[in-house]
């Protein structure tokens, strides 16, 4: 791991968006993390991420999101040994125009790759209220159905094909967003996403 990385993670500001409303339509950088950070999924060798059962297993529950949450649209993502980065859009309800669109430009790069301050920790069950729901479908929600639904195959294919066991939880509690405002940041930190395993 990138010490210098690691170093900035733990001393940036937190910035929280309180009465921000997680249903409108949106672009968000979303991290989750697996449990006391084991390598569940994988490994990275040679700067290439090399996955494992468990990694394919996470990829199925991810790409099922749009089919039950029809407003949510999923943008880049990638998996690695023991976390999880993705850009997810929110639509909003049936028939809106997203605020933020995916934006494909390869002609415009980011000056700045430096992504460690772009994230804020919630704690899923205190930070969203269900305000605004049928908005839309707010990112607790979309995150914890991926978590029930992944956990739930990972236990069965601990007990009946001998998947490496994890302790209570497979994934934190908490997961990590940051609102995707402009066209820099979502190209900053699709690059971001992508050069992941070179930078691990």
């Amino acid at each position: 791991m990138n010490h210098t990385n690691h170093h900035h993670h733990h001393h940036r500001r937190s910035i929280r968006l309180h009465r921000y409303n997680y249903a409108q339509n949106g672009m968000y950088f979303v991290t989750i993390c697996i449990q006391n950070h084991l390598c569940l999924l994988g490994e990275i060798r040679n700067h290439v991420m090399v996955p494992n059962n468990a990694c394919f297993m996470i990829n199925k529950w991810w790409d099922k999101i749009p089919g039950k949450f029809s407003d949510i649209i999923l943008d880049e993502f990638i998996i690695m040994p023991n976390h999880f980065h993705a850009i997810v859009i929110n639509n909003g309800s049936v028939g809106a125009d997203p605020c933020v669109c995916p934006i494909t430009d390869p002609c415009v790069y980011p000056t700045n790759t430096q992504t460690n301050d772009l994230s804020q920790t919630h704690d899923i069950s205190q930070s969203f209220g269900i305000e605004g729901e049928h908005m839309g479908s707010p990112l607790h929600r979309v995150i914890q159905w991926f978590k029930t639904m992944t956990t739930n195959e990972y236990i069965r294919n601990v007990k009946s094909i001998g998947w490496k066991p994890f302790d209570v939880k497979l994934w934190q509690r908490n997961f990590y967003e940051h609102v995707i405002r402009d066209f820099d940041s979502y190209i900053r930190i699709k690059n971001y996403i992508r050069d992941n395993p070179v930078n691990w």
